[in-house]
């Protein structure tokens, strides 16, 4: 008899994470219920109707070596719904006019990355080089050791021979948006982790994914239906507000009793439902903090671009995607730029980053100084990530917690990645074996042969 028999388990919340934890649960032969607050699943991966758009809440893509993430996508289905670079390539722009491109060579990693460093108009010669001595560097640090988390990564590139524009122009492109914080800022074992995965690793490992089709008709909607298909249940509207022992959840009000329970919250709404004796030190989860990422969109009445995204340099404007098939657009041409870090603009009124950001896109592409805008507006993610400086890394809690049956998912425990989609993935398939371990060991000990 396997862990599966008559065992209910309880995720609560329904972003990646617990999506990922109850199709795995689900896959093992377990009843699950996910419990979400909101009327949806997705979580921060989500969409919205605006006059006949749809439109994601942020820009999140993903790289080629995110392989949970993209086998979330083929459990639910939908790893058609996304488009996948055939070998890494960014046009980066600068408001100058001048363009630099990195794209990777077709030679095994990290040889794959020289090429497009030796040949980034961005830099001069002796900054390349300078680039490329400090790339080897890089990749010679464990990332893994306690000792990166406390030191920044800024700092660390400045003491090997990165001055100011080669640590904007290059470093920042990729560390900022992969850890949503400023190059400064960005905990070294973190951008470390990153930059030897996705530029230094494997040679595809960094070609870049996005959507073809809105958020929330790749992950929310056919979650919803793969979990109600597999027998499972999806409670939308439900708020859990209490983890007691048993376990049981109290939502709205009720007591519900459950063999095992996942918690997949962000880190401040689960420090309030998780009792002491589960977590005792969950009050350092708020040393955590956020970091925001505020997304403006603009809608254009002709086209202004062939690329179908960009990074920019010396510019506000961080990274710029055309979203017009995705977002159903049938004339012009929508284009959102998401802004990482945005701790300067998150609270800045739309009207004023309108006056910010229409140039600097005017800037960046000359034929929109020749476009109408149809449309302006700005959505904000003030709890994008967790902080990922310093000392972060030790302030991410294991999945496992100390009250039996009582586990942790969510991009910001101690899964070994950024908070990332990947990461919000690997968190759940996490919990998910840990419940899984967790059902089995307790079988003997109610008589019940767990072979």
């Amino acid at each position: 008899m396997g862990a599966a028999d008559d065992a209910h388990v309880a995720v609560v919340g329904g972003g990646l994470a617990g999506i990922s934890a109850a199709l795995a649960l689900q896959e093992a032969g377990l009843r699950t219920t996910i419990y979400e607050a909101r009327p949806r699943l997705g979580g921060a991966t989500c969409s919205f109707r605006r006059d006949g758009l749809t439109v994601d809440n942020g820009q999140h893509v993903f790289l080629r070596c995110c392989s949970a993430y993209q086998g979330l996508l083929r459990r639910l289905g939908v790893q058609n719904r996304v488009r996948v670079q055939d070998r890494f390539d960014v046009t980066v722009l600068t408001p100058g006019g001048t363009a630099g491109r990195l794209r990777r060579a077709r030679l095994p990693g990290p040889l794959h990355m020289l090429p497009a460093l030796a040949g980034y108009g961005l830099l001069s010669p002796s900054d390349r080089l300078r680039a490329v001595r400090a790339s080897l560097a890089l990749n010679r640090l464990d990332p893994g050791d306690p000792w990166l988390d406390q030191l920044g990564m800024g700092a660390w590139l400045a003491a090997h021979g990165q001055r100011r524009w080669p640590r904007e122009a290059l470093w920042e492109l990729f560390v900022t948006a992969a850890l949503n914080i400023r190059l400064d800022e960005a905990a070294l074992g973190s951008a470390a982790m990153v930059c030897q995965t996705a530029l230094l690793g494997r040679a595809d490992a960094a070609d870049i994914g996005v959507a073809a089709v809105p958020l929330g008709e790749l992950h929310g909607t056919p979650a919803l239906r793969r979990v109600q298909r597999g027998g499972g249940q999806v409670r939308l509207r439900a708020k859990v507000e209490a983890v007691r022992a048993g376990p049981k959840l109290v939502v709205d009000g009720t007591p519900v009793a459950a063999d095992a329970v996942v918690v997949a919250v962000p880190h401040q709404a689960a420090a309030g439902i998780v009792p002491d004796e589960a977590c005792p030190d969950r009050t350092r989860w708020s040393g955590l903090g956020a970091s925001p990422i505020v997304n403006v969109h603009v809608v254009y009445d002709t086209r202004v671009t062939d690329l179908p995204f960009a990074a920019a340099v010396g510019s506000p404007v961080q990274w710029v995607f055309d979203r017009t098939a995705g977002a159903g657009l049938d004339r012009g041409q929508y284009l959102a730029v998401s802004v990482s870090a945005a701790d300067r603009w998150i609270d800045v009124p739309a009207a004023e980053l309108r006056t910010v950001f229409v140039p600097a896109l005017e800037r960046l592409f000359p034929a929109a100084r020749r476009a109408g805008i149809a449309d302006f507006f700005v959505t904000r993610e003030r709890h994008a990530t967790f902080r990922q400086g310093p000392g972060s890394g030790a302030l991410r809690p294991a999945a496992e917690t100390r009250m039996p049956g009582v586990f942790l998912a969510g991009a910001w425990t101690d899964t070994g990645w950024p908070d990332t989609m990947e990461g919000a993935v690997r968190s759940g398939l996490t919990a998910a074996r840990l419940v899984r371990r967790h059902l089995l060991d307790r079988r003997p000990r109610e008589g019940v042969d767990a072979r």
